[in-house]
Parts: C-alpha cells; structure tokens; sequence
C-alpha cells in the first residue's frame, strides 16, 4: 500500500466523524462480533503461529468497518492488536502483508476513511458538484449517492462500500471503490479553481485506485 494514504489517514481510522459507520450501527447485534481473547493475547505476546496470524488478520479485517458496534471488550481487543502494531497505519501495514480478503479490506478502510475526513471540504464539495452539473454519473455510483451534492456526498460512498463489507461482499465494493476513486479523482483534474485540499484529494485517490485494483485482483 502506498505510504501516502496512509500517513494522511493516521489517527482516523478508529476515531472517524459521526455518522461515518452507518452499517456498523443499523445493521449489527454488538454482542455478535468481537476478536479471541487467547488468539489476541497470544499475538501481543509473540507466540501465534503463521496460520492463526493470517487468521486473526482475517478476523480484524471482518471487524474493521463494524468498530463502532462493538462491545467495550471487543473494543478493548482490537486496541490491544493496534497498540501491539504500533498505531492505525501499522494496523494496516500488517492487514496489507497478508494476502487476501485483509489486504483488500485494508485499502477499502484506507478509502472510506479518506472520504470521510474530505466529505465536508466546500472546495471538494464544490468540486464534485461542478463535475456532477456536466457530466453524467458512473454507472456504479448510481442510487448510491444522494440526489443533492454536499458533505453527505462522498460519506455515502463510505457507506456503500461499508455496507458491502459487512454483507460479504468484497469484490462489489472494491468495484464501487474503483468507481468513486476515477470520479473523485476526476473531479479534482477538473475543478475550476482547485485549493491544497481538492488537489490532494485527487492524489490521494489516484493512489488508493492503484491499490485497491491491485489488492481486488489477487482476492
């Protein structure tokens, strides 16, 4: 995974805006999901075997876009595997070196938690919205995003993609996230007059398109 998206993610990932993880929240019985306590102590502790680290990878992966519904404990074990790693992007560093359903879910967080954190610049918005009033929207992003352009904009797509996670659907939402990475990206290419934030957005999304069509291949 490039470096970039993820020093410009640091200290989101597991502290996102409000409303940011509606499918966590509507969708899940809390008590249902959560890390084991053996498996999580014996990582942090140096013992766990190759195969149950690709395991628990897979386990953390599967939790990653439900942690606002997990109980105070699950909460508690996932903290443990991050603070073990050394902080967020460590937490995806590792996701990214195990193959599979992890290292895609890694770049699909890495992506919804970029759109957040944009979702409420008016000169991205503005943007998205000039883009929107000349051309017609990618296949993929239709019914997916609301009828207006503004800071729910690009939450929606976080949403989706979210949602997809949680109903097992990985590859639907690397597909989604293929899409809305060109849009944005487009977007920012063409803004009229583009500020420090639409022109970072832009290569930010150049990147996390890279790796998630890199990532979504070998799934």
């Amino acid at each position: 995974m490039h470096d970039k998206p993820l020093s410009e993610l640091a200290g989101h990932l597991l502290n996102r805006r409000a409303g940011a993880s509606r499918p966590a929240r509507h969708h899940v019985a809390p008590d249902r999901f959560g890390l084991d306590e053996e498996k999580v102590l014996r990582f942090t502790d140096g013992t766990l075997d190759a195969a149950e680290e690709q395991r628990l990878a897979e386990e953390v992966a599967e939790l990653l876009p439900l942690n606002w519904s997990l109980t105070y404990r699950g909460k508690e074990r996932l903290h443990a595997v991050v603070e073990h790693l050394g902080g967020e992007s460590e937490l995806l560093r590792w996701l990214d070196r195990h193959p599979g359903p992890p290292r895609l879910t890694a770049r699909l967080v890495a992506l919804t938690s970029t759109l957040d954190r944009y979702s409420e610049d008016a000169d991205v918005v503005e943007a998205l919205r000039s883009l929107r009033a000349e051309s017609p929207l990618p296949a993929e992003l239709e019914g997916v995003l609301p009828p207006d352009t503004d800071a729910e904009t690009l939450s929606a797509v976080s949403y989706r993609i979210e949602e997809l996670l949680f109903e097992r659907h990985p590859q639907g939402a690397a597909r989604l996230a293929l899409a809305a990475t060109d849009w944005v990206r487009d977007a920012a290419r063409r803004a009229p007059s583009a500020s420090a934030q639409v022109g970072e957005l832009g290569d930010l999304m150049a990147h996390l398109h890279q790796d998630i069509s890199e990532a979504d291949a070998k799934v």
